[in-house]
């Protein structure tokens, strides 16, 4: 790769980063805040048959797995390598089950088990609720302007 190529990249990744009202950190944290709000007492275990419906990363040792569009759980693991920036995952489970201390996460390459150490069911709805509490804007009028033309 040119080192043209490589400066022009860098250069739009940081406008476009430039480009978001909300510090990244800022839209993380409330992110986890949404999560841990809405889960629920912890669990030993949940049902897993199918493949994930959807997950999602939140730390090194946070991660949402959705196993369907409105059944969602937050799992607690141990340090785990990779887990924000792997494109896919698996999940371990015994006939269905996925427990705590027994099953793990895979992350991508090296392909690392990661421990769970805590599940808690999500209330969906509820997250839903805090999310778009989250997203509202503040709107302000505009000045009305002297000179109308």
């Amino acid at each position: 790769m040119k080192p043209t190529s490589v400066v022009l990249g860098l250069c739009l990744a940081g406008l476009l980063a430039a480009c978001s009202n909300v510090p990244y950190a800022k839209r993380t944290s409330d992110r986890l805040a949404a999560y841990t709000a809405a889960a629920g007492a912890p669990v030993k275990s949940f049902r897993f048959f199918s493949p994930l419906y959807s997950w999602e990363p939140l730390s090194d040792t946070q991660l949402v797995v959705y196993t369907k569009p409105k059944e969602a759980y937050l799992l607690d693991l141990e340090a785990c390598v990779n887990l924000q920036i792997t494109n896919g995952i698996g999940l371990t489970s015994n006939l269905g089950q996925v427990e705590v201390r027994f099953d793990r996460v895979i992350t991508g390459r090296p392909r690392i088990p990661c421990v769970i150490s805590q599940i808690r069911p999500i209330d969906v709805p509820h997250l839903k609720a805090v999310q778009q509490a989250q997203r509202k804007i503040e709107e302000d009028p505009r000045p009305a302007t002297s000179g109308a033309k």
